[in-house]
């Protein structure tokens, strides 16, 4: 990712006039973009891009763009260089570890917790992006791949009510998401297997074991392709 080609999408064209004006976006709408791009692997890793190239994207001063950064790299979901480039942080073997450990731990608890709240709506509703979801796998369309997985993944757990676990579930998902679009940009997407058919089958029949032994294969098929792509072949 380079300045020219941003992480970000520019507000539509009718818009830039209320995004530049002196009020401009709030912090709030910042971080929901700057998230966004990380979640969906339009912040390549190894790739850096600018303070003041964000803030030009987004159409605001480059003041919220800093706090959001500085927020986002409390949460090592970004590094923020004294020259004021931005980066997500390399992949390391000991990072990865953690993330997979810390992924296994806290999201099969948080889908049990949802369980008993999920109810025949949230199921259809789940059907409906899983669908979306397996449409994106046969046109190779990796992006909407990973906002819609991540949709899914989060509609359970937000379920649960959690104050504590959640915000934590997201700040790992800010870690591995963008290493995920590059291995995507490696194998493609027709290789792609989830566990989602089988969680909603779970969550259909209240099997809190096969809930959670759906969201732990998830985790497993998804962080093995990060492991196996970006660590072997680093």
């Amino acid at each position: 990712m380079s300045d020219r080609h941003s992480a970000l999408t520019s507000p539509p064209a009718n818009d830039r006039k209320g995004a530049t004006s002196s009020r401009g976006a709030t912090r709030e709408q910042v971080d929901a973009a700057i998230r966004s791009g990380l979640l969906t692997g339009r912040f390549i890793p190894g790739k850096a891009v600018t303070i003041r190239g964000l803030a030009t994207d987004l159409g605001v001063s480059p003041m919220p763009v800093r706090e959001v950064l500085q927020r986002l790299a409390a949460e090592n979901a970004l590094e923020v260089k004294s020259n004021g480039r931005v980066q997500v942080p390399d992949m390391t073997p000991d990072r990865f570890d953690e993330v997979l450990k810390a992924r296994l731990l806290l999201e099969p608890e948080l889908a049990e917790r949802s369980l008993e709240k999920l109810s025949k709506r949230d199921v259809k509703m789940l059907t409906t992006i899983d669908d979306e979801i397996d449409q994106c796998i046969i046109s190779g369309d990796a992006e909407a791949y990973m906002r819609l997985n991540h949709a899914f993944h989060f509609h359970v757990y937000r379920a649960s009510g959690s104050k504590v676990l959640l915000p934590l579930i997201d700040s790992l998902w800010l870690q591995f998401a963008p290493f995920m679009r590059t291995v995507y940009g490696r194998v493609g997407t027709a290789i792609l297997v989830d566990q989602h058919k089988e969680a909603i089958r779970a969550i259909e029949q209240r099997d809190r074991d096969a809930l959670r032994d759906a969201i732990v294969g998830d985790i497993t098929d998804g962080m093995g392709l990060i492991g196996k792509e970006i660590l072997e072949t680093t």
